[in-house]
């Protein structure tokens, strides 16, 4: 698994949220799971949910799919927040509170 720290993650996060260069991952129940995709959030609520992290509100573990993908979890104010990499994209498996 490439190692692939909070400082990192919080960066490439919101420069795809502000450039509007991010996928979702297909999932079930996406209505409750991926607000973002639903559109029942903005790009720009996320981010500012995202800038108020510290690493402390960050977990990473390897995707379940590829043990080379590193998958990030940021939990603030009730918020859930899980994505990863894999350039030239970011993808968002859940967006939800």
């Amino acid at each position: 698994m490439k190692q692939e720290g909070f400082r990192f993650a919080k960066e490439k996060v919101l420069k795809a949220l502000a450039d509007g260069s991010y996928l979702h991952e297909t999932r079930n129940a996406i209505d409750v799971k991926n607000l973002l995709q639903m559109g029942l959030v903005t790009a720009e609520e996320i981010a500012t949910v995202i800038r108020r992290c510290t690493g402390s509100h960050h977990t990473s573990s390897p995707h379940h799919w590829s043990a080379e993908i590193t998958v990030h979890v940021l939990r603030r104010d009730g918020w859930y927040i899980k994505f990863y990499f894999v350039d030239p994209d970011t993808v968002f498996i859940s967006v939800h509170r």
